[in-house]
């Protein structure tokens, strides 16, 4: 494993090597606190969606008391899966190969065929960890999960406006895209790509389109000043949570240019206000999780950007995007305006994400100098490093020395 350079891009190898490839899956995605979907999929007892991380399927349910949880998808008899659509509503979950059946809760109900003093309490579904904030279900595969609150302390008093949990899911869109999940992550850490990569995204927003001139960047800040100012007069914190050392959550509140009210092409609104924000003056919410969630929420509709590493060269992007519980489509909100601007984005940002994956392929590729407009990748890149360390500081000392 070659030798991390500090200030510097990882090497080649971290990008495409199957055996660091695993070591992601083993030490990031199954010990952190992963994003799996917003809790309006599963409105009703008996709903469940699934959710393929790695080798584990997992079934998210939600339970006859209510309550949601994460079921690992493989029967307990000789560990067929038991729902084999991405969706649906069961009163029972079944196993289609012998037909053992499981509440909602992941307990086995019925064991056909088995002998009378078969104890059925034992062979309930594995489960993962499960919290939910403002309608946002996150899942941990550990058997001793990070600590949840401190992010749900500092999330909650800037997402309650929003009422998150009287929303739902209008449209949701899957991509294959043909990077590693790390240069996917490491594209939505930095906006240095923003001004040729994504030309409607910076007639949009304020900060980037502030990028490289001193004059726009002044503008911006007056005017974020500005409107965090009547924003606290609401009683709205418009205070932003940054990473700090090495945690996994960041959000921040940024505003749009003078001509949009909203993340749309035309800047003109895309659906009905959610929530109690005061107008189009709220701005734009954005919260990051490391590993896998990018969400942003506009004062009329959310996005959330979902992703799932499928191989050392390929990553799923979920994308969501959130209306109101009662928003009608073709009567409250057209579906191809709402989804058009992260349509765009993201597609934009697959693209660039796998030229890169071709590009640290090459044998000529050496790791680049950061720039200062990077810190965000710097964050990142540190903050993957570190879980590597803290997992098994001697066997890769060698390998991360200079990464500190």
């Amino acid at each position: 494993m070659s030798r991390v350079i500090s200030g510097r891009s990882l090497p080649g190898e971290f990008y495409h090597d199957r055996e660091i490839f695993e070591m992601d899956m083993q030490r990031i995605f199954r010990r952190c606190w992963l994003y799996a979907g917003h809790e309006s999929r599963i409105p009703e007892r008996g709903d469940f969606f699934t959710w393929q991380i790695d080798r584990d399927s997992l079934i998210i349910t939600r339970g006859r008391d209510g309550e949601i949880n994460a079921l690992f998808n493989s029967c307990r008899h000789r560990g067929s899966i038991i729902c084999t659509e991405p969706f649906g509503r069961a009163v029972k979950l079944i196993c289609p190969y012998h037909q053992w059946a499981y509440d909602t809760d992941g307990s086995l109900t019925s064991a056909r065929l088995m002998p009378d003093d078969f104890d059925k309490s034992q062979f309930a579904l594995a489960r993962a960890h499960v919290r939910t904030l403002e309608g946002l279900i996150f899942v941990c595969l550990s058997a001793e999960p990070p600590p949840f609150e401190l992010f749900s302390e500092a999330m909650l008093p800037r997402l309650l406006a929003h009422e998150l949990t009287e929303a739902r899911v209008c449209h949701q869109k899957e991509y294959s895209v043909d990077a590693n999940w790390k240069l996917v992550a490491e594209n939505s850490r930095e906006c240095y790509h923003c001004g040729a990569g994504h030309p409607q995204y910076v007639k949009a927003v304020g900060f980037a389109a502030a990028i490289g001139s001193k004059l726009l960047a002044a503008e911006d800040r007056a005017q974020e000043e500005a409107r965090q100012a009547r924003l606290s007069a609401c009683n709205l914190d418009p205070s932003p949570v940054p990473f700090a050392g090495d945690s996994w959550y960041h959000c921040r509140r940024f505003y749009l240019r003078d001509e949009f009210l909203t993340e749309s092409l035309d800047g003109k609104p895309v659906a009905p206000l959610m929530g109690r924000v005061p107008g189009y003056e709220a701005g734009v919410l954005a919260v990051v999780t490391l590993p896998n969630l990018l969400l942003e929420v506009c004062p009329d509709y959310a996005v959330t950007l979902r992703v799932t590493p499928s191989g050392p060269l390929t990553t799923r992007v979920n994308v969501e995007w959130l209306v109101h519980k009662n928003a009608l489509e073709n009567t409250d909100f057209n579906l191809d305006r709402l989804t058009a601007f992260w349509r765009l984005t993201g597609e934009q940002d697959w693209k660039l994400c796998a030229d890169n994956q071709l590009g640290v392929n090459s044998s000529a590729y050496r790791p680049g100098p950061y720039g200062p407009d990077e810190t965000g990748v710097r964050h990142f890149v540190d903050w993957y490093l570190q879980r590597l360390i803290q997992t098994d500081p001697a066997a890769h000392s060698m390998a991360l020395a200079g990464a500190q």
